[in-house]
C-alpha cells in the first residue's frame, strides 16, 4: 500500500492497546498515513511516550491516554478524554487485548470476565461513543485467525474474541450507512513476549503458504479497510491461510 495516499490528512484516530506490538505499529502507520493519533495504553507510560514521540516526529498530533479496560467506565473515560483533547475522532482501532491460557474446564468467571470486558465491552463502549458524533467514521477491529477454528488452550481469550466477531457485524449494520465497522484477523505475525522469529519459523508449516507474515502485513490490511468507501462487515484474514484448515464453528 503506497503511504503517499493523504485519505487519512487531518482525520484522528483512536488506537488502544497502542504502546506495544501490533497497536504501535498501527498507530505509526497511521501517522504515517496522515493521521493525528490518540494512543491508549494500560501499563508501560515510558513506551507509550517513546510511541507519542515518533508520531510527532512524523509530523502528526498525538495524544496519551491511560486507562484499564476492564473496567467499563474507564472506557468511557477514554472516549471523553480523545475527545476533548482531539475534538473529534474519526478511526477507532479496538487491538487491545491480554491473552489468559485457560481451558473451558478449567477457566476462571474472573478470567473469563476481563477478557470480554477487553476485547468486547469495551469496543462496544468506544464504538457507541464513536458513532454518537453523529459524523463519519470507521471502525477496525483486531480479532484472530482462531476465531474461524477453536484454540483450546486460551478458551477466554477465543471465547471473548468470537464475541467481537459477532459485535462486528452487528455494528456494521447498526452504525451504517455513516460508520464502517471491520476487522483484521491476524495469524502467525509476531512472536510471543520472550520468543524469537525462531518460534514463528517453526510453525510456518502451519498455513497453507507456510511462512509467516509481519507487522506491515497487518497495518496494510488496516489502511486498505480505513481508504475503502464500500466495504463494511468483513473480516480480513492476514494469516497466510490457517482459518481454512479448521472450522469448528460452521
Amino acid at each position: 500500500m503506497n503511504d503517499s495516499n493523504n485519505s487519512l490528512i487531518g482525520k484522528t484516530a483512536l488506537v488502544t492497546g497502542a504502546a506495544r506490538r501490533l497497536g504501535r505499529a498501527t498507530a505509526l502507520a497511521l501517522a504515517r498515513a496522515g493521521a493525528d493519533v490518540v494512543v491508549h495504553y494500560h501499563t508501560g507510560a515510558a513506551e507509550v511516550q517513546t510511541v507519542a514521540d515518533e508520531i510527532t516526529a512524523l509530523g502528526r498530533r498525538a495524544w496519551t491516554i491511560p486507562a484499564d479496560l476492564r473496567d467499563a467506565s474507564q472506557a468511557e473515560s477514554l472516549m471523553d478524554q480523545a475527545l476533548q483533547k482531539s475534538g473529534a475522532v474519526d478511526i477507532l482501532i479496538n487491538n487491545a487485548s491480554i491473552f489468559p491460557s485457560d481451558s473451558v474446564l478449567d477457566l476462571s468467571p474472573e478470567t473469563l470476565a476481563d477478557a470480554v470486558a477487553i476485547h468486547a465491552t469495551a469496543p462496544l463502549i468506544l464504538s457507541r461513543r464513536l458513532a454518537a458524533q453523529g459524523r463519519p467514521g470507521a471502525i477496525v477491529n483486531f480479532l484472530d485467525s482462531r476465531v474461524e477454528d477453536y484454540d483450546p488452550t486460551h478458551a477466554s481469550y477465543h471465547l471473548s474474541k468470537r464475541m467481537l466477531l459477532a459485535l462486528t457485524r452487528m455494528l456494521a449494520v447498526e452504525l451504517a450507512p455513516r460508520i464502517a465497522v471491520n476487522a483484521v484477523a491476524p495469524g502467525l505475525i509476531l512472536p510471543p513476549d520472550g520468543q524469537d522469529d525462531s518460534y514463528l519459523r517453526n510453525l510456518a508449516h502451519t498455513n497453507p503458504l507456510q511462512r509467516y507474515g509481519n507487522s506491515r502485513d497487518i497495518t496494510d490490511a488496516v489502511l486498505f479497510l480505513l481508504r475503502s468507501e464500500f466495504v463494511t462487515g468483513q473480516v480480513i484474514f492476514v494469516d497466510g491461510g490457517r482459518h481454512l484448515k479448521g472450522k469448528t464453528h460452521g
